[in-house]
């Protein structure tokens, strides 16, 4: 039979728990007191939080507790990365209601751990309660190993645009799940990037080595968050269409499965205006030499101040995805 969360009390939930998450390099002192102990050597710590709400955020019919936890460690782990700085802990806050399958938890435990081994963040804290929806709360940590934090506002006309990351697969895999065409394995890498994103973590402090000006996590679609940029900046953004063809030839067959008539457009919507890639947008001087896994996407300009365009045009689709729909 399965064991429920409500089979259990607090602490033997965190018995479970605890010793599937990482302790990270920089812990000094881990769960089991009141908070945690965090080194931060360099003096100064970047710290960031985001929330995963059931049926908003994700749909507990899709995603496993594994696929919830890697998507709620890596939305958080690319703010930090966006930033320019190392990612190093993390505190987690579940909500949980009572039919839960413990599995289900430990799972989240297991995606959580995941996530943060490839950049030797830990988990070192959090809390548990009870509730009617699944909700996961994550604040983040970082480290700027002594460099300067890489703001939005720092373009400047003149300078490249540039990308890591993948481009509208988040959206083409929500898409196909939407559709009941997430089977086999045309689409696995689609579906996965929804269910998964796997940000270019370290693509952050490289891109502040190498000199970038700006730069932001692309959460909520490319034209909304650069244009988060070009506000910033007092500066006009021009998206390069040609940058994306690759994409946009990615994406095809599954923008024929779920929109036979209206393929183009559809394209449009996944790669300018889809979320939750949690790829890296960031501005470099024009003569920089750019880390591997970036490239050039467009240029920055000097008029029209706030505005993003698309080959100098403005975008024909949506601008992104907005918390409360305006």
């Amino acid at each position: 039979m399965t064991e429920l969360v409500r089979d259990l009390t607090e602490e033997q939930l965190l018995a479970l728990i605890f010793p599937l998450l990482p302790t990270g390099g920089a812990t000094v002192l881990g769960p089991g007191d009141d908070a945690a102990v965090v080194a931060a050597a360099d003096g100064r710590f970047v710290v960031s939080t985001d929330v995963l709400v059931e049926d908003r955020h994700f749909r507990a019919r899709w995603s496993t507790g594994y696929d919830v936890g890697r998507r709620a460690a890596a939305q958080n782990l690319a703010d930090i990365a966006a930033m320019g700085a190392r990612p190093t802990a993390l505190v987690v806050s579940l909500v949980v209601p009572g039919a839960t399958p413990v599995e289900w938890v430990t799972d989240l435990a297991r995606g959580l751990a995941d996530a943060c081994a490839p950049v030797g963040a830990g988990v070192v804290g959090g809390d548990l309660s009870g509730g009617d929806a699944l909700v996961v709360a994550v604040t983040v940590h970082g480290d700027l190993e002594g460099r300067s934090p890489v703001l939005r506002s720092g373009a400047r006309a003149g300078e490249l645009v540039a990308y890591a990351g993948v481009r509208g697969c988040s959206s083409a895999g929500l898409a196909l799940l939407e559709a009941d065409l997430a089977g086999g394995g045309a689409f696995e890498a689609a579906v996965a990037g929804y269910l998964r994103p796997d940000p270019p973590l370290a693509a952050g402090p490289q891109a502040a080595d190498a000199g970038a000006t700006a730069m932001l996590d692309v959460s909520d679609g490319l034209l909304r968050d650069a244009a988060r940029v070009a506000r910033a900046s007092g500066v006009r953004i021009d998206l390069d269409p040609g940058a994306f063809a690759a994409d946009r030839d990615a994406l095809r067959p599954a923008a024929e499965a779920v929109a036979a008539g209206a393929v183009e457009k559809v394209l449009d919507q996944w790669v300018y205006g889809g979320g939750e890639d949690h790829g890296l947008l960031a501005t470099f001087p024009g003569d920089a030499v750019l880390p591997a896994g970036w490239s050039v996407v467009g240029r920055v300009l000097d008029d029209a101040p706030g505005e993003v365009t698309v080959g100098g045009l403005a975008p024909g689709v949506g601008s992104g995805w907005d918390h409360f729909g305006a």
